[in-house]
């Protein structure tokens, strides 16, 4: 039991611990089987098959050499009530061999096993994270009030005990069925009958060691369902209470400059204290019901050492049987009750295998019905060209929802050509991010169509970019691979965006979303929009870090180097404006926000738009050996 208690290490829950992950009504075996079938179903199925062979031949070779023990240990017995010298030592060096065959199936059926866990999770690990990401649906969750909290902690801890105790009680269990087949019948033989009288009559009862065996673990199984059975919900309460705790820490790291900032330690620590409170509370209930266990558990293993002895005895005082049949037939009863006790052993690894398994199948039912959601009531991507051979950004009667379904965006229709330059201005919550989420995929609800150039073609900037683990150089080319790009190519990007300073530290490892000011990561973001040179941006306040002098320098990106890209922003910064061809206004309606335009002159492209421009910091070192790298042109202002 305590091995169940320290080794199922906590999976996730979300910010709202009290949401129930959707489950289907199914029974239990059912689920596990639906989940296991695919791994035996899967491509492959061949390894998985061949491993669990494995696994069934070496585990009938262990209970051979059982079986041969038990015959081993009468014959010793014999041998030392007799007094027979020869005997004795022979039997000696039998026991050596026995050993060592035990030893050697021991441990390659240790291996097979483990090598059977292992790739059992690993497919089942890739299969999940590939449904999580398949589609943007990762991000998509978070918007679903049913759906499985914390698929991460899911896929990472849950699956490692749902399959690696799944294949240890699997064994565990056909390794008891196989001892019991192979014992019964040597008890059932050695035992002979009992003579029983009850007043005037007499019978018998045939392998009545037999009987006492099935008796001695039917009481002892049921009691342990009585006194076990809340364990199962303790576990489940206690899975989820560990993964708040430990999801609470994670928001104090992932926060930590704010919480500084604002002095919220004392707040946070009495927030940490509530969560961990939670998971005493919880242990404390389990430890009660292990306590009560633990009562049953060590009475009756204690009285397993004698009682086969006992119920012998009679008939070894009577000289019905020799020492070494009556400790041959304490050692079988030993096995008999054993596989018959294989769920009283169990129960508590049986309580927390189900809370890891259920926690498990719950992702994949939300997953389920995260394709089903995906096929009603869904926005109509097409992409590609025009049927004239235009390539546009369009909206035919769009109309954006929430995943609730309210309508964010009634309606719009709107047209963008290749090359042009829109601003999307207006209030906040009317729904300008949203449109970009449409845009790029990600939000799936409403109704109407998007017809967009090719995804290649297209890059997105929200305001916090996205910066990968690993080194600078991987974060500048990302989602290129890091060695996409020369060391020219980006160090000259790098030049061009105002961080020259980091040039010298392309191959260094770092958090450098921490590392960097959030000023700095929206330049980087531009080197590896000169990098990638996309014929299609979009900016969601991706300059609202930057000073106005700085921001005009990366904007006019998209007068020298970028100027053949189409530009899309969303902005509320003063001066955005004059580095776009047109504005479209998202405003508030009684039914949902609508979309208007506006056209304004767009400034010659020589031309400075504001004297600000002559104040920009000295980023222009890298411009001119970007444009001789990248072969791009652009008049200076």
């Amino acid at each position: 039991m305590a091995e169940s208690t320290t080794n199922s290490a906590a999976p996730g829950t979300a910010d709202d611990p009290h949401e129930a992950a959707p489950v289907r009504s199914e029974g239990f075996l059912r689920r596990f089987v639906r989940l296991a079938g695919g791994y035996y179903t899967s491509d492959e199925k061949w390894s998985a098959w061949g491993l669990t062979l494995g696994v069934v031949v070496l585990t009938l070779l262990q209970i051979g050499v059982q079986v041969r023990f038990n015959i081993w240990n009468r014959d010793f017995f014999n041998a030392l009530e007799s007094r027979d010298r020869a005997a004795f030592f022979g039997q000696m060096y039998l026991f050596v061999g026995l050993a060592l065959a035990s030893m050697v199936t021991a441990v390659f059926a240790l291996y097979v096993r483990q090598m059977l866990q292992l790739n059992w999770r690993r497919w089942l690990v890739f299969r999940l994270q590939q449904r999580w990401l398949e589609g943007s649906r990762h991000y998509q969750l978070n918007f679903l009030p049913e759906a499985a909290d914390n698929p991460d902690q899911r896929i990472s801890e849950n699956t490692r005990w749902a399959t690696a105790m799944a294949v240890d009680l699997a064994v565990g269990l056909m390794t008891s069925l196989l001892m019991l087949v192979s014992f019964v019948g040597i008890l059932w033989t050695l035992s002979g009958p009992l003579h029983v009288a009850l007043g005037a009559n007499e019978f018998e009862v045939p392998g009545y060691m037999v009987w006492a065996a099935l008796l001695y673990a039917l009481v002892g199984s049921g009691l342990t369902y009585l006194l076990g059975r809340p364990m199962v919900q303790i576990n489940i309460r206690r899975n989820e209470a560990e993964a708040d705790h430990r999801f609470a820490l994670v928001r104090v790291r992932e926060n930590s400059e704010g919480i500084a900032l604002i002095r919220g330690e004392k707040d946070e620590d009495r927030g940490l204290r509530r969560a961990f409170g939670q998971v005493v509370r919880v242990m404390l209930d389990l430890m009660r019901s292990e306590r009560r266990l633990m009562w049953l558990t060590s009475a009756y293993g204690m009285v397993a050492t004698v009682f086969p002895i006992l119920v012998a005895s009679p008939r070894y005082f009577a000289g019905a049987i020799t020492l070494g049949v009556l400790m041959q037939i304490s050692g079988a009863f030993f096995e008999v009750t054993k596989a018959l006790n294989w769920f009283v052993d169990n129960f508590p690894r049986l309580a927390d295998w189900r809370s890891h398994v259920e926690r498990v199948v719950a992702l994949e039912d939300t997953f389920d019905a995260a394709e089903e959601m995906e096929t009603e009531g869904r926005i109509e991507i097409v992409e590609g060209p025009t049927p004239d051979g235009r390539e546009v950004l369009a909206f035919r009667d769009l109309q954006i929802a929430s995943a609730e379904g309210a309508v964010v965006i009634q309606e719009a229709n709107a047209e963008i050509q290749a090359g042009e330059k829109v601003l999307i201005v207006g209030e906040s919550g009317t729904g300008k991010s949203t449109l970009f989420r449409a845009i790029a995929g990600v939000w799936p609800w409403g109704s109407g169509q998007i017809r967009i150039p090719p995804r290649e073609q297209m890059m997105f900037m929200p305001q916090r970019p996205y910066l990968p683990l690993g080194t600078l150089r991987a974060a500048v080319a990302y989602p290129a691979g890091p060695k996409h790009f020369s060391d020219a190519a980006v160090v000259a990007a790098l030049e061009r965006s105002g961080l020259p300073h980091l040039v010298g530290r392309l191959d260094e490892e770092e958090r450098w979303d921490r590392i960097l000011s959030l000023g700095e990561q929206q330049r980087l973001a531009f080197a590896r929009l000169l990098l990638h040179k996309p014929r299609w941006v979009f900016l969601d306040e991706a300059t609202a870090a930057l000073d106005e002098a700085n921001q005009d320098a990366m904007m006019r990106l998209f007068q020298e180097e970028l100027s053949g890209s189409a530009l899309v922003s969303i902005g509320h910064r003063p001066g955005l404006d004059r580095y776009h061809d047109r504005t479209l206004t998202l405003l508030r309606s009684a039914d949902g926000t609508r979309l208007t335009a506006r056209r304004r002159p767009r400034q010659p492209p020589g031309r400075s738009p504001s004297p600000r421009r002559q104040a920009e910091p000295v980023v222009a070192a890298g411009r001119g050996a970007l444009r001789r790298l990248f072969g791009r042109g652009g008049g200076e202002a």
